[in-house]
């Protein structure tokens, strides 16, 4: 269960978009609600954006493919050919896409049945993902976060299509931190569901307890980044000292 000190850090970000829990379930989810409205899996973190609500969402509640790398339906065969990546031009053909289908990260079917969705704020269970929504600066500090103790290299894994294989389940299935750009993904690009340009980070689990440690210890703004006199002073003293024990080791100011 995420803390009241995790949800306050994460309010602190002031992210434009709040943060959003993520629970995948084979049993339906108690205290919570249907979603009540068909969308594709790409919009359900923007509705909890929006409204403020835990809600959950069955494989009839997704009009696209999360319901496919989430294990609630077989890969259809038209979808596996490739040849909707083709016609709306994503691919030169149709095999470029049809290899993404034995690539894509899935879930075992039929082990998740419900996807769980709440604002962290309200959220009142254990999260699988968190997903953050954020500009570059804010972004610069959610993934510091997730490496500060471990020295994590941020990657990033995704495609043109089928970006929620990436997101959703390969950052589950792996447990490393994944993002992506807004303007770059064919699906959240085509229904504008976000400006261009903002970072989507999936945060699993697994890393929740170096995420939120990191958040609570670390300095958001590091001292090179700093403009008032007295951290220029102590960072100019630090180099100092570097190049006092080692004369060979410069960096510019």
């Amino acid at each position: 269960m995420l803390s009241t000190r995790d949800k306050e850090l994460l309010s602190k970000l002031d992210l434009d978009y709040p943060a959003v829990a993520i629970k995948y379930c084979f049993s339906l989810p108690e205290n919570a609600e249907p979603i009540g409205k068909t969308l594709s899996f790409c919009q359900f973190i923007k509705e909890a954006q929006d409204t403020g609500r835990k809600f959950y969402i069955t494989k009839d509640d997704d009009n696209c493919f999360g319901k496919m790398v989430l294990g609630m339906t077989e890969k259809t065969p038209f979808a596996a050919s490739g040849q909707a990546g083709y016609d709306f031009g994503v691919y030169r053909t149709q095999a470029p896409n049809a290899r993404l289908y034995n690539m894509i990260p899935t879930l075992v079917r039929g082990s998740v049945n419900y996807v769980l969705f709440s604002p962290v704020s309200v959220c009142d269970f254990d999260p699988d993902l968190i997903v953050a929504v954020a500009k570059t600066s804010k972004a610069d500090i959610i993934m510091r976060a997730t490496s500060y103790i471990s020295g994590d290299l941020w990657e990033s894994k995704s495609s043109a299509v089928l970006s929620c294989a990436w997101m959703y389940v390969h950052t589950y299935l792996s447990g490393k931190v994944n993002f992506i750009i807004t303007g770059m993904h064919h699906g959240l690009k085509r229904r504008k569901i976000y400006p261009e340009g903002l970072h989507i980070i999936a945060i699993p689990y697994q890393k929740f307890c170096e995420f939120f440690t990191s958040l609570a210890e670390m300095d958001w703004e590091l001292i090179a980044m700093r403009d008032d006199e007295e951290s220029k002073r102590i960072l100019a003293s630090k180099m100092e000292a570097w190049q006092r024990i080692d004369p060979d080791f410069s960096l510019k100011k």
